[in-house]
């Protein structure tokens, strides 16, 4: 096991260490230039065009409506990254970290923009007459036949990644918020601790199990419906946090600009965060919460009805904008504006959100508050999860005859990691997440120039 953890801790320190950082940041900012900064000058047209004309409701076999393809995205991409993970970057990196996460952001709509728009393009009609496309397709088709081994990296990588990041590190999240809840309620149950995370994960897994047996149109429709419930009741508690220490939003602000260059001067030096710690932890988190360049989304995508590639990566555009510019910052800010003392380094990612909301809401409530929240963070990113690595699976072996089999060791595997520390299973999950990446960028960037000119050509027919 120790040797396991040696070689998972070395590749972990390679594919999420500089070098990828840099691939992955360097990536936004060259689409970004390469387009014109779609994300700054096609911004009113994203927001009509996602918002202003969506259509949701039924659509052909094996395809969903756009609206519905954007939800089966978000569900994956709002996931606990967004309350669990933006805490860990404060706790790692400070409040500058907020600063690195916003610029991860905002790149990482190019990023998320040119990954959908080629998704769409190379997508292809399965053996079900569905609609499947993502990384491992235009590697594929798009660099050609003889990058097809790169494909198989991020699929392989995809496959395992799922019950990762998709269901073990989701599931702990939930039983540790909802036991943290109920013991705020009812003390005793802290002794009952293990048999009521037991029961979540029987329970979880039992819904898991009537959402994705039906396939992609039931993981959408299970999706655009728990979306907006699940942000609104969010980001309604974390807005009244906010408003109700709204007196030190000026001094955050200043904290969060001036901890991104100089974190000693914000925190103290004897904290031991450094600038380093500050960028790499906000542009960490970041991509860990909206997935930009990771390569799982568009699978999500390709689902969609649409007939033209670039509009749905407006889609795509948007999904990253409302993940980390809108539910991201609103987490931040209700953590740093509410004073709660932050353990830097040491903190415990779970309590921090907890701690802020019950400035407000008090012990019970505020724990209650991001239980439910993370219930449904969690839960939705399950479903989508389970998705991409039918797709991965799918890509592999040619057929979809062994995706049965991959849905029930998905559904045990909530139950598993609802009962027994994750530990290793987390880490290897997160670097397996960083194997992805790599392989997706590589395409990305070598089919720039396609997907710049099927920008451009769009763009120009919108004005």
């Amino acid at each position: 096991m120790n040797v396991i953890e040696s070689i998972n801790s070395f590749l972990n320190g390679i594919v999420w260490g500089w070098p990828t950082m840099i691939l992955l940041v360097g990536t936004g900012i060259y689409l970004s230039v390469k387009m014109g900064l779609p994300q700054i000058t096609r911004f009113r047209l994203m927001m009509s065009t996602c918002l202003g004309k969506s259509r949701s409701g039924d659509s052909g076999k094996g395809s969903v409506p756009p609206l519905q393809a954007l939800a089966t995205a978000l569900a994956a991409t709002v996931g606990t990254g967004n309350i669990v993970g933006c805490s860990g970057a404060i706790i790692s990196g400070g409040p500058g970290a907020v600063f690195w996460l916003w610029v991860s952001g905002i790149f990482g709509m190019c990023t998320k923009f040119s990954e959908v728009t080629l998704a769409i393009k190379y997508r292809r009609k399965n053996d079900a007459g569905e609609n499947v496309g993502g990384p491992m397709y235009y590697i594929t088709d798009g660099l050609g036949k003889s990058w097809k081994w790169l494909a198989v990296i991020f699929a392989v990588a995809g496959t395992v990644a799922s019950f990762g990041i998709g269901c073990l590190s989701q599931i702990s999240s939930m039983v540790t918020a909802i036991n943290t809840a109920i013991t705020s309620f009812i003390p005793q149950a802290a002794e009952k601790s293990s048999v009521i995370s037991l029961v979540i994960g029987i329970v979880s897994a039992a819904a898991l199990a009537l959402v994705i047996v039906g396939g992609i149109k039931r993981i959408a429709h299970a999706a655009e419906a728990l979306i907006p419930l699940m942000s609104v009741i969010y980001i309604v508690c974390a807005v009244i946090v906010i408003a109700a220490h709204i007196t030190s939003l000026p001094s955050v602000i200043v904290s969060i600009f001036r901890g991104a260059f100089t974190p000693k001067a914000v925190i103290g030096g004897a904290v031991g965060i450094t600038l380093k710690n500050a960028v790499s932890s906000g542009l960490g988190r970041g991509l860990f919460s909206n997935e930009a360049g990771q390569g799982s989304a568009p699978i999500a995508h390709a689902g969609s009805d649409t007939e033209d590639p670039v509009e749905q990566g407006l889609y795509g555009m948007l999904e990253v904008f409302f993940d980390t510019i809108v539910i991201c910052t609103i987490t931040c800010l209700a953590v740093l504006m509410s004073g709660v003392g932050i353990e830097y380094v040491t903190g415990d990612k779970n309590v921090l959100p907890i701690d802020a909301f019950a400035t407000v809401f008090g012990d019970k409530f505020g724990s209650l508050s991001v239980a439910v929240s993370l219930l449904l963070f969690a839960f939705t990113t399950m479903i989508t999860w389970s998705l991409y690595g039918v797709r991965c699976l799918e890509f592999l072996t040619g057929s979809r005859r062994f995706s049965g089999i991959y849905k029930i060791v998905f559904i045990a595997a909530v139950v598993y990691g609802a009962t027994v520390p994750l530990g290793l299973a987390y880490r290897i999950s997160d670097t397996l997440n960083g194997i992805m990446t790599i392989p997706n960028l590589v395409a990305v960037l070598g089919l720039s120039g396609t997907v710049t000119a099927m920008a451009k050509n769009y763009f120009a027919r919108k004005k």
